[in-house]
């Protein structure tokens, strides 16, 4: 019985964890952002404006997943590891 209980709860602690872990780094969406533009226009990619947005952009952490904005707008979110920037 204790066992049946115990399970789920250590699935579900270890997924909290590796979730906090894998949380990408402000660095990893300025990235993500200036790689996105590029490949999305290679005008922009070339004048740089996926630099200029990913510079402009605002970290923010909610602990297992995270987003970044620029103004009102939201450029990125991401968790696990995995970052996607926003149309």
């Amino acid at each position: 019985m204790v066992k049946s209980k115990l399970v789920p709860a250590l699935v579900a602690g270890a997924a909290l964890v590796l979730s906090l872990l894998l949380n990408p780094s402000p660095e990893r969406h300025r990235q993500t952002i200036r790689d996105v533009t590029g490949e999305r226009s290679p005008v922009a990619g070339l004048l740089g404006l996926g630099a200029l947005a990913a510079f402009a952009s605002n970290y923010h952490s909610l602990g297992v997943a995270s987003y970044t904005r620029a103004g009102d707008r939201v450029l990125s979110v991401g968790a696990l590891g995995v970052v996607f920037v926003l149309q």
